[in-house]
């Protein structure tokens, strides 16, 4: 049975994927759970100063799911494509599997 995201999972992933974001030099876009927009499951939105949300419905989704969408919410709100892409996904999927406290069986 694959386990169900829930808020604190949520918290942990978004507390981790900040940390080892900032320390490669990238923005840290603020996590929010649910998406305003309905039937959604993850959205992304820029203010005017730049920064940017990521909004991710957990409700009923596996934790993989929500942690993809985390993953690549991160990677939108840097802009990234490529292999710039892959380097920084690379790197904050191992940071989730790697780092003390999180969410290692998430994938």
């Amino acid at each position: 049975m694959t386990e169900t995201a829930n808020s604190l999972d949520f918290a942990t992933v978004a507390r981790t994927l900040g940390t080892h974001a900032r320390a490669m030099g990238l923005q840290t876009p603020s996590f929010r759970s649910p998406p305003r927009v309905a039937g959604a499951e993850r959205t992304v939105q820029r203010n005017r100063s730049g920064w940017t949300t990521v909004s991710v419905r957990l409700e009923g989704r596996p934790l993989g799911a929500v942690v993809a969408d985390m993953v690549e919410g991160v990677i939108v709100a840097n802009r990234l494509d490529g292999a710039g892409a892959t380097r920084a996904r690379t790197a904050l999927w191992e940071s989730l599997s790697t780092s003390p406290g999180t969410i290692a069986h998430a994938a």
